[in-house]
Parts: C-alpha cells; structure tokens; sequence
C-alpha cells in the first residue's frame, strides 16, 4: 500500500511539472510579445556593422516575365528568300572559325526543276527560303533595326515576320559601312515598338535578355544572363572568308545562338542596350553584341534622312597593343597605324580622302583624335562616330619618330566605299 501511494506522489508531481512548464512558456511568450523588440540588440547596432536593414536585394522572379511580355510584339524574325532558278543547290551552315557571326546559313532544299524564268505566275513561286536573322522595331511604322550581315546579299529578298505570325515584304533602307548594322521598313501601322537604352550605365554583372529568332526556326526565343565584359575589341568571321570587326562590344552569357543576329539584348526594364551580333563556337555561352550607344546616330541618320550618313577619314589601319609593340618593335603601346590591306587595290590611305587632304601616309601612327587617347578602351571608329561631317578635328600623329599635332576636316562617308 505504501509502494502504492509513492507512485500516486510522484505521478502527481510530474503532471504538475508538465502543466507549470507549459504555463511558464505561454506567459514567456506573452511578456516577449508585450516588450516587443524594445529590449532587443538592433541587427543594425551589430560591430562593424556587417549587417545593416538599409541595405536589401530582392529578386522578382517574374521580372523577366514582365519584361518578355512587354518587349516581345516589337521583336521580329527576318525571312532571307533567293531565286531557286538562278543558284545552286546549298547547304552550308558557316559555323567555323572562333567567332561566327552566325547568320545568314544558306540550306536550300534540292531543286531538280527549276520553275521557267518567263513563268506568269506570282514572282514570288521561284522563291526559296535560304536563311534568317533577327530585328526589332523602332517605329510604329515600321522601321526595323537588325545586323548588316543578315541583309548584305544583294541578290537575295527579304521579309519581316511579326511574333505573331504575320508576314511583310521588306526593303532594305540602309546598311552602315563601318558598323555592322542595317535598317528596314515594312508598311504598316500602329506596331508596338522598343525604346532604346543607354548602354554607356552597363554594369558586370547585370541581368540583361536576349531574344531572337534561334537557328532562324524558333521565334522570339528567349535566353538570360548577365553582361559578362565590356568593351571587347572582336573580330567575328562567318567561316567563309569575310570578317566583322566588333569595336568595344559587350560580352554576355545569355545564349546567343545562329539566327539571333540583329535581335535585341534587353535590360531589365525592357530597353534596348545592345544588338546580337557574335557567339563564339569554342566557348560555352560567350556571345557579343554592338552597344546601341553607337549606333544611335545611325538610326537617326536614316530616320532624318532616310539613309546613312556618317564622317569618315580614309584610312585603313591596325590598333596597337603591348603585344604588337614587342612584336613590331614599335616606339609607343597605344593608338593605330595606317596600314594597306591585304590585296593591292586596298590602299593605307584612300585619295582624296580627308586623311589624304591633311598629309597623312601608310605607316603614321594616329595617338590621339579631338584630344582623346586612342587605346583599348577608346577605339578610333567610336571617337569618329560622335562627331558631325564638317567637324574640323585635332590629331596627335607619330610621322617617322616625330610627334606632331595637324588638323583635318571631316566629310562624308562616300556610297561608292565598302
């Protein structure tokens, strides 16, 4: 009997161990509560402050969502259509070399009657898709931003497909001799449109959107990444012998596949920053695109004008490094060299030129235009882009070892050059 009443005692003391602990905890918690974080160290107040409030990033994963149904009406894939009757069977896809400009690839299915040249019928019968590239709109009425490259064969015709599947002819307005840029027009109204960016504020690291018209078969494909580099000084070939220098290009991680050449690159407001233009083939997701920064006085030339109109000083020449200082055993490591090209016909300086009017001969190193040092980080091409025709320039020239200052007049890009 008494065994029996020392279980009932200690039986009774735990039950009311148990119920004082679980009121205990409930009136702690009340008291926190009540005090509220009066009493509490502020996670702004810790040592060296490592942690503060005022700092905070969030990331709206549907931002990209937003900016793709926003940007996407004004995207476009361009239609690169050529007479079956007058070429040969192709199928060649330029996908050699390091970089490649990526489009337009040629596939033409086999023809093996060839459609009479005097058939009445619609022109358009004999007309093979052959290629694709990528633009976008600029104006709603039509006006078409995209890559020289995509519309440079002039035997070829082109048209416009809007992301929703409607189709236009397209005329080719203009195509920039020195950057690798076109525009078109399509007749129509009311389109939805892309504002252009300011790519000079790019940051490493900042999201940015590619969309285009991948392998000229998906529309309006969508990739993301971030701006990897900038200002990169790159020569893109297309595997068949011609090249396109990219002057302080930006470097992105946002796939950039064949057929994206001439879509837009996107900033996380849906600005136009850059112009698809390079992937490279032997890294994994490297692609470039021109900064629109400089090619916003093409577009207004031609908007202006209806074509391109752009300064120029006839020189073909060679930027210079510390590489090919040492290897040319040069006296400076900065600026460019007057150099012919590799045919005979491909002069240093071109005659009549506003080069050749200021004395300039093969082998004078240009230092400086308008004051600015020539360098990796400042190219020739770009400093010439933000002046006028008519502009009288100061330049800072190496002549056989001997620094002087002359001045020349800018003038007008002629039609007559490539």
């Amino acid at each position: 009997m008494e065994k029996e009443n020392l279980y009932k005692k200690y039986f009774t003391l735990v039950i009311i161990s148990m119920v004082s602990g679980v009121v205990g905890g409930i009136l702690t918690m009340a008291l926190f509560f009540s005090l509220g974080t009066k009493y509490l160290p502020s996670i702004t107040n810790l040592k060296n402050n490592v942690v503060s409030t005022d700092v905070s990033y969030s990331f709206n994963s549907d931002q990209t969502v937003t900016v793709v149904e926003k940007a996407n009406k004004a995207v476009v894939s361009i239609i690169i259509s050529k007479d079956i009757s007058q070429i040969q069977r192709q199928n060649n896809f330029s996908f050699n070399g390091f970089f490649d400009l990526g489009f337009p690839f040629n596939q033409l299915e086999p023809q093996t009657q060839p459609q009479d040249k005097n058939d009445k019928n619609d022109d358009k019968s004999n007309l093979q898709r052959v290629g694709g590239g990528s633009g976008f709109i600029i104006s709603s009425d039509g006006l078409i931003v995209t890559n020289r490259h995509v519309v440079d064969d002039e035997d070829a015709v082109y048209s416009v497909a809007l992301s929703d599947g409607t189709e236009y002819d397209a005329e080719v307005l203009a195509k920039d001799p020195v950057n690798d840029v076109a525009l078109l027009k399509i007749e129509a109204k009311d389109l939805p449109t892309l504002e252009l960016g300011d790519s000079d504020q790019l940051k490493i690291g900042q999201t940015v959107i590619a969309i285009g018209n991948a392998l000229a078969e998906y529309g309006n494909t969508v990739t993301r990444g971030v701006v990897s580099g900038k200002g990169r000084r790159v020569e893109a070939g297309n595997g068949s012998g011609s090249s396109e220098v990219l002057e302080e290009a930006i470097q992105t991680d946002a796939a950039i596949n064949p057929g994206n050449s001439g879509g837009p690159l996107l900033d996380m407001a849906g600005n136009v920053i850059g112009i698809n233009t390079a992937v490279s083939q032997e890294g994994q997701l490297v692609g470039f695109a021109i900064p629109i920064n400089s090619v916003k006085k093409t577009i207004q030339s031609v908007r202006e004008t209806g074509k391109i109109v752009r300064p120029w000083l006839g020189i073909r020449y060679t930027p210079i490094n510390k590489q090919m200082q040492k290897t040319n055993n040069l006296s400076v490591d900065y600026g460019v060299i007057i150099q012919r090209g590799t045919t005979q016909d491909e002069l240093a300086v071109i005659p009549g030129s506003p080069a050749d009017k200021a004395g300039l001969v093969e082998n004078d190193i240009i230092l400086e235009f308008a004051g600015q040092k020539i360098d990796e980080n400042h190219s020739l091409v770009n400093m010439i882009g933000k002046y006028n025709i008519g502009d009288e320039i100061e330049i800072k020239i190496l002549h056989k070892g001997n620094e002087k200052t002359i001045k020349l007049k800018l003038e007008q890009f002629p039609d007559d050059v490539k």
